[in-house]
């Protein structure tokens, strides 16, 4: 691959992964997992493949859109962005990064893979008195949750 199209391609790569979650402004696209793939095609074209965080996502369109005008900001031309749904999404793939962006932004994330469940920690004041009142929360892919120890209410991404 020629220098010209390795920044093209790094260009794209930087652009993609700062894009926002449209329903979680705090975190990337790339920290949640959603980024699977951003490649130059044998056409010269940047493809970038994309997992929702479930197939149903109503916000999978805007993030696909959003992903096309980044890509297009940064100079590298118009992508083609691809849906994968195969493998689906996992709460494996965010990253630690983006973990800590949940809880900083009050959503409690789900366990890192490996690790096992344990108790669920409040995201407002960390203690581990907490229960599930409702497994619907304010989007699909979230539970909703209370802390009875400073009776908040928050939101954790369920584990998938």
């Amino acid at each position: 691959m020629s220098t010209l199209a390795l920044d093209r391609l790094e260009r794209a790569i930087e652009a993609v992964s700062a894009v926002p979650d449209p329903e979680i402004p705090v975190v990337s696209i790339a920290d949640l997992g959603m980024v699977r793939a951003v490649r130059l095609a044998a056409d010269g074209v940047v493809e970038v493949d994309l997992t929702p965080t479930y197939s149903g996502c109503p916000a999978t369109r805007l993030i696909a859109q959003e992903v096309a005008a980044a890509v297009e900001r940064a100079g590298c031309g118009e992508p083609r962005v691809n849906l994968v749904l195969s493998p689906a999404w996992t709460t494996d793939w965010i990253t630690p990064e983006g973990r800590a962006a949940l809880a900083r932004y009050g959503i409690a994330p789900p366990a890192p893979r490996g690790q096992p469940e344990g108790p669920v920690l409040c995201p407002r004041c960390g203690s581990e008195e907490t229960e599930e009142i409702s497994a619907f929360g304010s989007t699909p892919c979230k539970a909703l949750w209370r802390c009875r120890s400073c009776r908040e209410p928050f939101d954790r991404f369920k584990c998938l």
